[in-house]
């Protein structure tokens, strides 16, 4: 992202004295230098752990919840076979064939 940024004079000389030190263009020295400074502060903080809170979703005994996308599966095919079927009861039919 190419933006405008305005430097304090010190700063400035700090940060071409340290790109002529690496042998880096000027850009990539404040990079590097805002990374190493972002370092820490970007690490997310660790702190207590979410509590998790248990909810009933109704299920009825029996169902088996880690087979619930094979169900939605198999209700998606039926819905799909429902659909791919005719309506027209006169054309499922098909004319025989006279031998």
């Amino acid at each position: 992202m190419r933006t405008t940024l305005t430097l304090d004079d010190d700063l400035a000389g700090l940060l071409k004295r340290r790109a002529q030190e690496l042998g880096v263009p000027f850009k990539e020295a404040v990079n590097r230098t805002i990374r190493a400074g972002l370092g820490e502060a970007a690490k997310p903080a660790r702190g207590q752990a979410p509590k998790t809170v248990p909810h009933s979703f109704g299920f009825r005994p029996g169902i088996d919840l880690d087979k619930l996308g094979q169900l939605a599966d198999e209700l998606e095919a039926e819905a799909y076979a429902a659909a791919a079927k005719p309506r027209d009861p006169a054309r499922r039919q098909r004319p025989r064939s006279r031998p």
